[in-house]
C-alpha cells in the first residue's frame, strides 16, 4: 500500500485550480483527510456526478472516471453518481445561453446505460451507483429557502459564464442558479470526503459545494479539479456532444477506430496522457519523435486508436477495426470487404435512404454533407437533396464520410 504521501502525490496528479494557494489547500487537506482516515480505519468517502443530459458518455468524461478509478485502486469508497434531479435544469456552467429542460422520462432513459458505461473503466464491483433524485426529489420548498440562504445572488453573478451574459443583456433565469444549490447537496447528503469533477465544475464544487456543507454542519469536502480538458476531434474545443465533436464510449469499434483516427495530429499528446494515461516523460518523448520525424504522425495516430478501442472494447475487436481501417484506405479500392447490406425495395430519394438506414441524424446532416461532397452512390458525388436511387440502379455501394458504407441492394425474389 502506496504511504500517504505517495497517495496525495497520485491522487492530486492532474489537478488544477487556476491558484497556487488552493491548490496547496487542498493537497494539505486531503492529506489531513488521508491520515485521518487510516487512523480510523476507513476509507475516503469520494464521489463525482454526470448528468444524463444525453444517452451516451464520451471519451472527454474518463478522465474523471480515471480520477475515481485511482481512488478506488487505493482503498477508498467509490460512487458514481447519476444526476438524475440536476438533469433536469443542466448545469449553466461554460453555456452562454440557458440549457433546454428535459423531462423525467427523457433524463431516465438517457440514464439506463450510464453505469454499464462507466464501468468500462471503474471496477464493477467496488462502485456504488446512486441517483441524486433520492435526496433531491424529496426537498420542498422550505427546504429550498433554507439551503439558498446560504448564498448571495452575488456569489454567482460573479461566475464568468453568468457574468458574460449580464454584461452582453443576455437572460439568466433564475432555476439557473439552483444548479450549483442542488449539486452542493448532493455532498452534503452523501456527506463526502472528496468530489472529482473537471474545471467547469470548479465554482460548483469548491464553492457551492464546500460552502453548504460547512453550512450544514460538516467538514467540507476535499475538491479535485482535474486541470485538462479532453478536446474533441477537431482537435480545438473541449469535447462535447452538443458540438458534435465527441467520441461515444457506445460507438462501435470500427466508428471509434476512425474518429480518433480524425483527430488532429497536434491533439494527439494529450490523447496519449488522458485517455492511456502515458507520463509526463513518456508525452515528451512522443513530441520529440513526432518534431524530428523519426515517429510518423500516422502510425502513432493507429496506435493510439487501437488502443482505446481495446481499452473500451477488446483488443480483438481493435485488430479487427485496424483492418478494416487497412482495407479503407489502404486496399480494395477504398472499401471495405464486410460492408452491410440493406434493400431498397423502389425508387427512394438517397436523403431518405440516409435517414432510414441511421446513416446520418436528420435530413438537415444529410443535406449538408451532400453540399460538402459527403456522400457518394458508387464513389461519384450526390450533391442533389432530390436525387433518387431504384431497384433498377442496385447493387451500388452509398458512402457518408469516410468511414460509413452499405451496399444496396434489390428486394431478394
Amino acid at each position: 500500500m502506496p504511504t500517504i504521501d505517495e497517495q496525495v502525490e497520485i491522487l492530486m496528479s492532474g489537478a488544477e485550480y487556476g491558484d497556487a494557494q488552493t491548490k496547496e489547500n487542498m493537497r494539505r487537506e486531503l492529506r489531513e483527510r488521508l491520515i485521518e482516515a487510516e487512523k480510523a480505519g476507513r476509507p475516503l468517502r469520494v464521489y463525482c456526478g454526470y448528468d444524463p443530459r444525453t444517452a451516451d458518455l464520451h471519451l472527454g468524461h474518463t478522465i474523471t472516471m480515471r480520477k475515481l478509478r485511482q481512488f478506488q485502486d487505493l482503498g477508498h469508497d467509490v460512487t458514481f453518481l447519476v444526476g438524475s434531479f440536476t438533469s433536469l435544469i443542466g448545469d449553466p456552467s461554460d453555456k452562454d445561453t440557458a440549457r433546454t429542460q428535459l423531462t423525467r422520462e427523457q433524463v431516465h432513459e438517457n440514464a439506463r446505460t450510464y453505469s454499464e458505461q462507466a464501468f468500462k473503466i471503474l471496477d464493477r464491483s467496488l462502485t456504488r451507483v446512486r441517483y441524486n433524485d433520492e435526496w433531491l426529489a424529496t426537498l420542498d420548498f422550505a427546504d429550498i429557502i433554507r439551503l439558498a440562504s446560504s448564498f448571495t445572488v452575488q456569489q454567482f453573478l460573479v461566475r464568468e459564464n453568468f457574468k458574460k451574459r449580464l454584461d452582453a443583456g443576455e437572460p439568466i433565469y433564475l432555476h439557473e442558479l439552483f444548479y450549483g444549490l442542488m449539486q452542493g447537496y448532493d455532498a452534503v447528503a452523501q456527506e463526502t470526503d472528496v468530489q472529482v469533477g473537471g474545471q467547469d465544475q470548479l465554482f460548483n464544487i469548491l464553492v457551492a459545494g464546500r460552502k453548504l456543507q460547512e453550512a450544514m454542519g460538516q467538514r467540507p469536502q476535499v475538491a479535485i479539479i482535474m486541470g485538462e480538458s479532453l478536446p474533441g476531434t477537431d482537435g480545438e474545443i473541449k469535447m462535447s456532444k452538443s458540438l458534435g465533436n465527441h467520441i461515444p464510449i457506445l460507438s462501435e469499434p470500427w466508428d471509434m477506430y476512425g474518429k480518433v483516427m480524425s483527430v488532429p495530429d497536434k491533439a494527439m499528446p494529450i490523447y496519449f496522457k488522458l485517455i492511456l494515461g502515458w507520463t509526463p516523460t513518456q508525452v515528451r518523448e512522443l513530441e520529440e519523435g513526432l518534431r524530428s520525424r523519426r515517429l510518423h504522425p500516422n502510425e502513432m495516430k493507429m496506435q493510439l486508436a487501437r488502443e482505446i478501442v481495446g481499452i473500451f472494447h477488446s483488443p480483438e475487436a481493435a485488430e479487427a477495426a485496424q483492418k478494416r481501417w487497412d482495407e479503407v484506405f489502404r486496399s480494395h479500392g477504398g472499401l471495405p470487404e464486410d460492408m452491410p447490406e440493406a434493400e431498397v425495395a423502389a425508387e427512394e430519394r438517397i436523403l431518405d435512404v440516409l435517414r432510414r438506414l441511421n446513416m446520418v441524424g436528420s435530413g438537415g446532416e444529410a443535406k449538408r454533407l451532400m453540399q460538402q461532397n459527403g456522400v457518394r452512390l458508387n464513389e461519384q458525388p450526390v450533391t442533389d437533396p432530390g436525387a433518387v436511387v431504384n431497384p433498377g440502379m442496385l447493387p451500388a455501394v452509398l458512402q457518408v464520410g469516410k468511414r460509413k458504407f452499405v451496399r444496396l441492394v434489390p428486394p431478394k425474389a
